[in-house]
């Protein structure tokens, strides 16, 4: 899904640009960038002197270890994400202010195995009787964006241009499964429902975790 979605914006950007190219030119840029997103490749098509369509793709994968409730889990954040924005440069300079949408998934997979007693859903719990739990925090499919920047692909003479952006995208509240495994009680039906409460501390302890800072750095060439 995120693949086609970045894909259709591509081709669309494509197609608008080899109309424009015959009149004027230099209205497509092809560009990449790292950040907090992850490595990432995006089209531009510039509308006029003010306004530019962006899409894209970004992919992040790296360890970021959390402590929720009582439990310390090992995590990795797994992101791979499409996006649509508009940046307006109000000055018809570098200067933007840009929004849009991110749309893919965006989660934390958690893997913690006690070593002491540990309160799952309020309840202390032995390691044997636990095991290791297993689970993700992911964030909402489509994560509205705003965000302002620095670009000069349009503005400048010559085909390279640099980039920079700092914005927030925004989730719904982080969904949250827990699973345990290979404990004594890890089937029990009481030991379940308490599982069930730890979700929604977990739940809680992530709220956070819908915002998620976006900023990027990045070069463009133009057509």
């Amino acid at each position: 899904m995120k693949m086609r979605i970045f894909a259709a914006t591509a081709g669309l950007a494509l197609l608008a640009a080899a109309g424009a190219h015959a009149q004027d030119g230099g209205n497509f840029a092809v560009g990449a960038n790292v950040g907090t997103p992850g490595l990432g490749l995006e089209a531009q098509f510039r509308l006029n002197d003010s306004l530019v369509v962006r899409g894209g793709g970004d992919w992040l994968d790296f360890d970021h270890d959390e402590t929720y409730g009582d439990v310390a889990y090992n995590g990795k954040i797994k992101s791979k994400t499409g996006g649509v924005f508009l940046d307006w440069h109000p000055m018809q300079g570098g200067f933007f202010v840009s929004g849009g949408s991110y749309f893919g998934k965006r989660k934390l997979n958690l893997s913690g195995t006690p070593t002491r007693d540990t309160q799952i859903g309020g309840v202390t719990f032995t390691p044997a009787q636990i095991g290791t739990i297993t689970g993700d925090v992911e964030l909402s499919d489509a994560q509205p964006f705003v965000g302002l920047g620095w670009d000069n692909t349009f503005t400048r003479d010559g085909a390279w241009g640099f980039r920079a952006m700092a914005g927030v995208s925004f989730s719904d509240s982080p969904k949250v499964d827990l699973t345990a495994s290979g404990g004594t009680l890890s089937n029990d039906p009481t030991f379940q429902q308490r599982l069930r409460e730890e979700e929604a501390e977990v739940r809680d302890d992530a709220k956070d975790f819908k915002y998620f800072p976006v900023a990027q750095v990045g070069v463009t060439y133009r057509f």
